[in-house]
């Protein structure tokens, strides 16, 4: 019995949609076990380019079952609207296939006109949420008053919490000067998507328990990435769920000793969405040019993602944190072309160095620190058309090793492209 946990390893958009995909094959049950549709999956396989939000991204292989599991919070509009452009393609999500766990919890438009109007209010100290309401819904998850999925089962009982919550939030949304939704819309809407995802759920735990018991695989899907750790991120620069390999256990339902294999995603060089701290950040022609290239533009929000040299520190740090066997290197054709690359080694602050992410004592210790950088030469050479690591040019594959090196886990797979066989394994 095995469980594999796919985690990102540095701020998320690292490209683990494409490598859950991948790993697909050998799985039986695909399974998401954080955050909500904050997250967007693209995966580019079979002359379709999907870009998941809820649903795991293990779609299209269709021996799979899907599970999306209780440690998400679920916009419901979002699910069905996802089931259905799926459903479009051919792609089967019947209750079957497709399962929700009735300990998730439900997304109200409340939750998303509240972290809106929170947002606002910070005013120069905004986070960059999405807006798609996750924090409050996880914050009401923590207060124990929200509504679960497996309340839509019971559709009198579910239309009467989702009342309940919709004019508690009523409430606050008058305090941030916004005006109060219906409540009766709510329900009258959300009886309908109760209609629909109802035959869908499960005790997912269960799913899992029993798959892992029969000798089957579960593939563990994570959103977002390690530095947006509600617990060991750049806070309050941060999701609000567990982004780590431990999420996995409790955003699912299954005790650590089934983890098998922790695969950590990192991009061959980093990214971030949103407000906070970034030290390797290039502003200017070369951080323009690597946003181009690897089109980074967020699959959620559209906005154009913060771009900068590739940060070792952090990436060691996630394989402490997460206890990783390995890494899938991904977009490392996007820097093809550029004469010489930079990666941050170390961090300065005075006359003291450390070759650790120092993340722990929160963002004002952090930009007292400076990052130490390691140049090394570029390759012009097109690699999206190789299959083999040896057949890279010799930069690209000094490039790799030095990842390896540092932090002391070999790299197993590398995208060189976006669709499914661009990559060697």
């Amino acid at each position: 019995m095995s469980a594999i946990v796919v985690v990102g390893t540095q701020w998320g958009d690292e490209g683990k949609g494409r490598v859950v995909d991948g790993l697909a094959r050998q799985a039986d049950v695909v399974a998401r076990y954080n955050g909500g549709d904050n997250a967007g999956h693209t995966v580019v396989a079979e002359g379709h380019t999907l870009k998941l939000h809820l649903i795991p991204s293990g779609a299209l292989h269709d021996h799979l079952v899907l599970l999306i599991g209780a440690g998400l919070v679920v916009n419901p509009k979002q699910l069905v609207a996802e089931m259905d452009e799926l459903a479009s393609l051919g792609v089967d999500v019947s209750p079957s296939r497709l399962k929700l766990s009735a300990a998730a919890h439900i997304i109200l438009p409340t939750h998303r006109a509240l972290d809106g109007a929170h947002e606002a209010s910070r005013g120069s100290e905004a986070i960059g949420t999405t807006k798609r309401g996750i924090g409050p819904t996880y914050a009401d998850k923590a207060s124990r008053v929200n509504v679960r999925a497996g309340d839509m089962a019971e559709p009198d009982r579910f239309a009467e919490r989702v009342a309940q919550r919709v004019e508690a939030h009523n409430e606050r949304l008058e305090r941030y000067g916004q005006e109060a939704l219906s409540a009766e819309e709510a329900v009258q809407t959300y009886r309908q998507y109760a209609e629909r995802l109802a035959p869908h759920l499960v005790d997912g735990s269960a799913l899992i328990g029993e798959t892992l018991e029969a000798g089957k695989v579960v593939l563990c899907e994570g959103a977002q990435g390690l530095l947006l750790d509600l617990d060991h991120g750049t806070y309050p620069y941060v999701t609000s769920s567990s982004t780590t390999a431990g999420g996995a256990t409790t955003g699912l339902g299954f005790g650590p000793k089934h983890v098998s294999r922790v695969l950590g995603v990192v991009k061959a060089y980093t990214t971030r969405v949103g407000e906070g701290p970034f030290p390797t950040e290039l502003v200017g022609e070369v951080g323009d040019r690597i946003r181009s290239a690897g089109n980074e533009f967020g699959t959620t929000t559209g906005r154009p993602r913060r771009c900068g040299w590739l940060d070792l520190p952090i990436v060691r740090y996630a394989v402490r944190i997460n206890g990783l066997d390995e890494l899938a290197l991904t977009k490392l054709d996007v820097l093809s072309g550029l004469e010489k690359l930079r990666i941050a080694v170390s961090y300065q602050r005075g006359g003291e160095r450390v070759d650790h992410f120092p993340a722990e004592f929160g963002i004002e210790a952090l930009s007292k620190w400076t990052p130490v950088y390691e140049e090394s030469s570029g390759w012009e050479e097109d690699i999206t058309g190789v299959r083999r690591r040896e057949d890279l040019p010799a930069a690209a594959q000094t490039y790799v090793s030095v990842i390896e090196d540092f932090v002391g886990v070999p790299v197993t797979f590398i995208g060189v492209g976006p669709g499914r066989e661009e990559a060697i394994r």
